[in-house]
Order: structure tokens, then C-alpha cells, then sequence
């Protein structure tokens, strides 16, 4: 509907919690926000602010016009124009699934300018989402919120969402460079020994355990011997500060690729302990957020006619 204008809000997110490689994630309480209005066909405005607006494109190919059209395209619908505003506050390459916030965001939007006309269920969104991003870790938890399991099946992929206990405290710390995930993933050998692949498939189990029932079994159920010390070579600082946090006690992993930390604190006041630590690791600058998991995921509304949304 020509003018229709929908707002998105979408959070970050937190891909493999150490040993649920490529399987678990986590949302977290930090949002891109963008409103979108269906404008006359061949019209595209774009304006972003925030983290990484210096650098996304303002045409065709920014990430968020790319998934509204892929969207649109998938259910047989001609694209429309676009009038996109976003203020980004998830920051680019630090492993925090910017690329899968913008995929949902677009997808979501797409949903919302679509309503009345063509209907999405869960599964349709994970799946258009899943073929953009190529695999699921981040797009579920973006999506759904929670603590997600992903997993893929002969009809495409799925999921599982489930509550995070109340006792666990996320804590990011994020660097003053970034990472790759393309080379993060490159660094990745074809296969592992057994003993890793068993290890690996004990602590996730373990983990879906701590995060929702047993918080105090953290430490132990983020180990991980899959794709953290074959990625180290390429973010040392990283898995500098991941070592010092667990030998201090603290549930310490590699946020997604990298380069960013996440911490699965017991409890919220352990954080400022952390933090101390983090300061006395040197090799990179670390910004410390203090977070909570986001139990929502991405949502959109119509605003259309508000002018404060919509200005």
C-alpha cells in the first residue's frame, strides 16, 4: 500500500556460546531501529545514523533494501519503492550479528508492508532469513529472541526457543578493531578429532542445562575445543581476555566470530569485577556493556501516519 510506513526494531545477537558451534544464540538487549515507507515504484531514499553509516551503501545493495527485496521476490510480489531511515546501534564486524539484524530488520519490514496481503509464519521468516544469511545461529535469536537452538532439516531450517534463567547476566565486551567472519570461518579445519566433536556435543548439552536451569555450571559448559583456538590466531587479544576471565571464574567465550567477548555472568554483580579484569588485559580497547537477554526478538509495527516516527 503506497505510504504505508512500518517501524522495525531488531536486537543483536550472540552466535555459539562457546561450544554450540553454528547451533546456539542468544538475543541481546542492544536494538537497530529503522522505518520504512512504501514509496512509488523506482523511488529509493535511504538515511542511516549510528554505528557503521559512514560506511553502509546508500543504494540497491545496503543489506536491509537487499532483504526486503528478497522478500518480496520469494512470495511473487513486484518491490516497491522504499523511503528506509535506520539508526544502527549494533556495531559492524565485532561479532554481534549485524548482518543477520539487517536481514531480519529488511525481512520484517517487508512482512509488515506485506500485511493484509500475503501472510508469514515463523518458519517462512527463518527460512528467507536462513537463505540470505546461510546459516541460522544468529538470524533465530534475531527473529524469536531467547536462547535459540537452530538446526537445519530435508525442509529447511528450525527452531527452538527457550527461556534464559533469571540469574544470567550477559556482559559483552567490545574491542576497538574487527573481524571478519569470512576470514574467522576460513581459519576453520574440515574436520576434528573425535574426542573435540564428543567434548563439544557434552558441554552444549551442558549449557542448555546452565542457561536455563543451572547457571552456576557455566564455566564449565562453555568449553569449547571446535572453532575457538583455531580462530585465536586472528583476534590474540580476544582470546587473551577470554583466558584471563576464566581463569578468574567468569563463563568467558568469543561472541560469535569475534571479535567481541561475551560473558555469561551468575549473577549481575560479578560484571564490574569483570570489567577490572578486561582494563589490566592489554592489546585492544574494551568497551563494557552491561546487558540483558532480549526475550521478544524483532518486531514491527505500522506507524503509518506518525509523523514522529516517520520525520
Amino acid at each position: 500500500m503506497l505510504g504505508r510506513t512500518v517501524a522495525v526494531r531488531v536486537p543483536a545477537t550472540s552466535a555459539n556460546l562457546g561450544p554450540g558451534f553454528d547451533t546456539l544464540g542468544l538475543a541481546l538487549s542492544v536494538y537497530d531501529e529503522l522505518t520504512v515507507e512504501e514509496a512509488p515504484a523506482g523511488v529509493l531514499e535511504i538515511n542511516v545514523t549510528g554505528a557503521g553509516a559512514d560506511e553502509v551503501p546508500r543504494d540497491a545493495t545496503h543489506l536491509v533494501v537487499r532483504a526486503i527485496a528478497y522478500t518480496y521476490e520469494s512470495v511473487g510480489r513486484p518491490v516497491p519503492g522504499l523511503k528506509l531511515t535506520a539508526h544502527n546501534v549494533i556495531q559492524h564486524g565485532r561479532g554481534m550479528g549485524s548482518s543477520g539484524a539487517a536481514v531480519v530488520a529488511g525481512i520484517l519490514a517487508a512482512k509488515g508492508l506485506l500485511e493484509g496481503d500475503v501472510a508469514f509464519s515463523d518458519d517462512d521468516l527463518l527460512r528467507i532469513a536462513t537463505e540470505m544469511e546461510g546459516h541460522p545461529d544468529n538470524v533465530a535469536p534475531a527473529l524469536f529472541g531467547g536462547l535459540t537452538i537452530a538446526w537445519t532439516t530435508h525442509d529447511g531450517p528450525a527452531h527452538k526457543k527457550l527461556l534464559v534463567h533469571r540469574g544470567v547476566s550477559p556482559l559483552v565486551f567490545v574491542p576497538d578493531y574487527t573481524m571478519s567472519t569470512k576470514l574467522a570461518r576460513s581459519l576453520q579445519p574440515d574436520s576434528v578429532p573425535r574426542e573435540d566433536a564428543i567434548f563439544n556435543v557434552s558441554r552444549s548439552a551442558l549449557l542448555i542445562a546452565a542457561l536455563t536451569q543451572s547457571p552456576e555450571l557455566l564455566l564449565a559448559a562453555t568449553e569449547d575445543k571446535l572453532h575457538q583456538d583455531y580462530r585465536a590466531q586472528a583476534m590474540l587479544p580476544t582470546i587473551a581476555l577470554v583466558q584471563a576471565l576464566r581463569a578468574e571464574g567468569y563463563a568467558a567465550v568469543v561472541s560469535g566470530a569475534g571479535p567481541s567477548v561475551l560473558v555469561l555472568a551468575d549473577g549481575p554483580g560479578k560484571r564490574q569485577a569483570a570489567a577490572e579484569i578486561a582494563n589490566r588485559v592489554s592489546g585492544a580497547r574494551w568497551e563494557p556493556l552491561l546487558l540483558a537477554v532480549d526475550f521478544k526478538g524483532g518486531t514491527v509495527r505500522d506507524v503509518t501516519g506518525d509523523s514522529a516516527l516517520t520525520a
